[in-house]
């Protein structure tokens, strides 16, 4: 059954049950998304692609849509832009020599709400890297907690999760079995090294392997690219 919304102020027809960032980028509206991507199922663990939903804030990628529904995107920006500053600050993120840089998530959403530095105190945490895989390591200062890894990420043969979360509250963190993790083929590791919205899962040996002018985000046509489908 199709619906009709508006999208600040914008009407759009759409099939009820249609999540709303899909609907949005269909019709070339962008929301920011770190932990969703089309098709998986919605994890709503970063909520920088809130928006108004009836007067509502709500995240855009756990909204089914309905009509009559009134969505504005442009109203709770400042707030989209707190969220990601909170995500800069409370991990260690230096794009300039991250492997990431040019193809991070983060970084394009980042460029997207105008950041130029967090508001927030930094708090420049010590995390413990995991480098005992053989074709896979964790740098965990770069990790988001977006969670990708840890739903969609599992052993071909078992089912069993290659990685979980350690701890509670603000000692969370990511972590591997190394055991599953050294069972995963050079196709695995590189579609989770690509899962991974930052620079936190890497294939050893790989580093840089993008020269630069390559660069999949730039601030030029970074709408359109995000809109193609590039950045889901």
């Amino acid at each position: 059954m199709s619906v009709n919304i508006t999208i600040d102020g914008l009407a759009v027809r759409a099939d009820a049950g249609d999540t709303l960032v899909d609907v949005a980028a269909d019709n070339g509206v962008y929301i920011p998304t770190l932990c969703y991507q089309r098709g998986r199922p919605c994890l709503g663990t970063c909520r920088v692609c809130s928006v108004r939903v009836n007067g509502n804030v709500m995240a855009a990628c756990t909204v089914p849509v309905a009509d009559g529904m009134e969505v504005e995107v442009n109203d709770p920006a400042d707030m989209r832009k707190a969220l990601v500053e909170l995500l800069f600050a409370e991990g260690n993120h230096n794009c300039p020599s991250c492997e990431k840089s040019g193809r991070c998530e983060l970084q394009v959403v980042g460029y997207e709400v105008g950041m130029m530095v967090s508001r927030f105190p930094y708090r420049f945490p010590l995390r413990d890297r995991e480098t005992r895989p053989k074709k896979i390591w964790l740098e965990n200062d770069r990790c988001i907690f977006c969670q990708r890894c840890v739903e969609f990420v599992r052993d071909r043969e078992t089912g069993r999760r290659i990685f979980s979360i350690d701890h509670r509250g603000s000692r969370s963190r990511i972590v591997m079995d190394v055991a599953l993790a050294d069972r995963m083929s050079d196709q695995q590791v590189r579609e989770a090294a690509e899962l991974c919205p930052v620079g936190c899962i890497l294939q050893k040996g790989l580093g840089y392997n993008d020269p630069i002018g390559r660069r999949r985000f730039e601030v030029r046509r970074l709408r359109q690219r995000v809109l193609e489908g590039e950045g889901q």
